[in-house]
């Protein structure tokens, strides 16, 4: 009997000793805008430096000339960007195509060229009737 009160009185010093280690997580409790919070400070300054990075390649910075933009300015309105609008634009540039979009350039010459036969300024389309 005293072999089996020594065993479990070992193992419970054993079991009170490893749990005097173990430290308590706080118990508070994180509300749905603080996960929110994090997130969307995590995904702005990813934007930011995705924004920042795109003004680093050669092209962008000769187009940004060409348009009469210093790469410094560019850099310091990026900068002065809101989250959203940060992350707003990297959006843009991520579903934006990449030679432009072919199909939308058709579209518009489609349309205004018909528009410009109903009113009379040109005659490409046989069907279509002027309005003079």
């Amino acid at each position: 009997m005293s072999t089996l009160r020594r065993l479990i009185a070992t193992a419970a010093a054993a079991a009170l000793t490893h749990a005097s280690l173990v430290h308590a997580a706080p118990s508070g409790l994180i509300s749905a805008e603080q996960v929110a919070d994090a997130q969307a400070a995590s995904a702005s300054s990813e934007s930011h430096a995705r924004l920042l990075q795109q003004l680093d390649r050669a092209e962008v910075v000769e187009a940004l000339r060409a348009r009469g933009v210093s790469a410094e300015a560019a850099r310091e309105r990026v900068a002065a960007l809101t989250d959203a609008e940060a992350a707003h634009v990297a959006l843009q540039i991520d579903q934006a195509p990449a030679g432009g979009s072919v199909l939308g350039t058709v579209v518009f010459i489609f349309v205004l060229l018909l528009v410009t036969d109903i009113l009379g300024f040109t005659k490409v389309f046989p069907f279509t009737r002027s309005i003079r």
